[in-house]
């Protein structure tokens, strides 16, 4: 802040400190006029910090998991085909390959849309996201056509570190993959498994030619391999 003091008269620029006390004040030197004009200026530089700049990646992040990821068509009796992959869906990826623990804050259902949308980029001719509601214990339908007719299953949980996936929530997932007739069935997680899981005599006999176990950190991989594939 910096303090000006002119003559009123004349417009002289005057000493700052003699002028301040009017009792005291010296006749301007220019016209002798005792009148003054006083003015101050102010002179600041304002400066974002980082926390500002962590707030608005913050916001920029949750609207961007809220975007759809998914092109849906139309409905068959088991859910909804996946027609394409929408453009957030590299846009999301891209962020939980800088920021992992972004993926902890994307809802169930996201999570299965994005899983659905893997397949899709995968090269799957068709691609089933079921529904909300009565999916009969499937999240991801995919079918691959050629000389065989493959058909997977998919089961998506969305944990979060910490809570792991148990041994009888993969032997529900078996009990489904028979039901369903599926050639494979995929259960897949953001976080982990339970330890000794694929020493279950029950469960080992089945992986991984019909049973497969994806874990967190071979989710994240695969989405990123995924991603750079395409972009080539």
């Amino acid at each position: 802040m910096q303090d000006n003091v002119s003559c009123s008269n004349c417009g002289k620029q005057l000493n700052v400190e003699s002028e301040k006390d009017q009792s005291h004040r010296i006749p301007c030197p220019n016209c002798g006029s005792t009148k003054r004009t006083f003015s101050v200026s102010i002179s600041e530089t304002i400066h974002f910090s980082s926390s500002f700049n962590a707030k608005l990646k913050v916001v920029s992040s949750s609207s961007l998991l809220l975007q759809t990821v998914i092109v849906a068509g139309e409905k068959t009796s088991e859910g909804c085909l996946i027609e394409a992959v929408a453009i957030p869906w590299l846009d999301i990826i891209a962020l939980i390959k800088d920021d992992p623990s972004t993926a902890y804050q994307i809802s169930p259902d996201k999570w299965e849309e994005i899983v659905a949308g893997a397949y899709k980029r995968s090269g799957f001719d068709e691609v089933i996201l079921t529904p909300r509601s009565g999916d009969l214990g499937r999240d991801v339908i995919a079918v691959k056509k050629g000389i065989g007719h493959i058909r997977i299953i998919d089961q998506v949980k969305a944990y979060k570190p910490g809570h792991l996936v148990t041994a009888n929530d993969v032997r529900a997932l078996m009990g489904v993959l028979h039901g369903d007739g599926a050639s494979k069935g995929f259960l897949t997680t953001t976080s982990d498994f339970a330890p000794k899981i694929k020493d279950d005599p029950l469960i080992t006999p089945f992986i991984p030619s019909r049973l497969q176990l994806i874990n967190g950190t071979s989710l994240f991989k695969r989405l990123e391999d995924l991603m750079d594939q395409k972009s080539k």
